[in-house]
């Protein structure tokens, strides 16, 4: 009895782009005409950008942000300080009542 191994990747398509082929490269979708002729669309292509963005960071006056993010700040640690005490009250509670506390 003859028993012929044949090893698959010998029969690999080297021209195969990737390990799934074509379906690991997904085609783009088409555009969308009215998203190209909205106003932000034609101000970035009069710029000369290939598409429209949101550009950050360059706040004039940081001040009152920062202020409110101070704020905000004291409130989530003083948020925290109180769950946490209420924690260790009603433990204490408890731990006061003890075995008699359900009886």
């Amino acid at each position: 009895m003859t028993v012929t191994v044949r090893r698959v990747a010998d029969d690999a398509d080297p021209a195969q782009a990737g390990h799934h082929g074509h379906v690991s490269q997904p085609a783009a979708p088409p555009p969308d005409p009215a998203r190209y002729d909205s106003p932000r669309a034609a101000r970035a292509r009069a710029k000369g950008l290939d598409a429209p963005y949101i550009s950050g960071g360059e706040d004039p006056d940081p001040g009152p942000a920062l202020a409110e993010e101070r704020r905000l700040g004291r409130w989530l640690v003083a948020m925290v300080v109180t769950i946490l005490a209420s924690g260790f009250v009603i433990g204490t509670i408890i731990a006061l009542a003890g075995p008699t506390g359900g009886r």
